[in-house]
């Protein structure tokens, strides 16, 4: 379980494939900031841009480890497939701060960025997300983007045209801090970023669905 504050920002050095088919997944070699894994173990978990990766090799003072990614996994996710720039937060302990909210670190969705720029001293961001993820978007509920935990500001369902298929485009202000201390900086309009909805949202859809009486 995470929150969605990011612990720090580190970078995809090297990938290689666990087979050679497209049934087969990658391991990805992760360059840490430094000290970063001081508390860190064979088996942790840790949320890569969102989505939870367990630690399967660990080099402490190198500020390096691995995680293994499935087919499966690679095929839901985005930026997991090449170098670069990640979000990472190490799971969430029992006496830890909730700073954002309750994330699950599995990604429900993929989303396109449709809009970022500098607005005063803060940031606009505009993503459109699969019709699918829709209902479960509200004005100032939470969702994670990246991984990171977000406010959305406003919602607007929109009709498929000639140039993108329907889905519902949410806009979210992001403060200077997010943008230099995440790597939400680096997005730009045609980006995708892992989208993951509010938990609570997935229980009370399940319990509107459920109409079967208690025994």
């Amino acid at each position: 379980m995470f929150t969605g504050i990011i612990t720090g920002m580190g970078r995809i050095v090297a990938i290689h494939s666990l087979g050679s088919s497209s049934h087969h997944g990658k391991r990805l070699t992760i360059q840490a900031p430094p000290g970063y894994l001081d508390d860190v173990g064979l088996g942790d978990s840790i949320a890569h841009n969102g989505a939870c990766m367990t630690v399967t090799s660990l080099d402490a003072p190198a500020s390096q480890f691995t995680i293994d990614v499935s087919a499966e996994s690679l095929d839901k996710t985005c930026g997991l497939d090449q170098t670069g720039i990640i979000n990472l937060e190490k799971a969430l302990r029992a006496n830890d701060r909730l700073g954002g909210h309750m994330v699950s670190g599995h990604v429900d969705g993929i989303g396109r960025v449709t809009h970022f720029a500098q607005i005063g001293e803060s940031w606009a961001l505009r993503i459109l997300t699969p019709q699918a993820l829709a209902k479960y978007l509200a004005y100032k509920g939470s969702l994670t983007v990246n991984g990171v935990s977000l406010t959305v500001n406003s919602v607007t369902d929109l009709p498929a045209t000639k140039q993108m298929p329907a889905g519902c485009e949410v806009s979210i202000n992001l403060i200077p801090h997010t943008v230099e201390n995440t790597a939400l900086g680096q997005l730009a309009a045609g980006s995708q970023v892992n989208l993951e909805i509010d938990l609570i949202a997935r229980y009370v859809e399940r319990m509107l669905q459920d109409t079967s009486s208690p025994q």
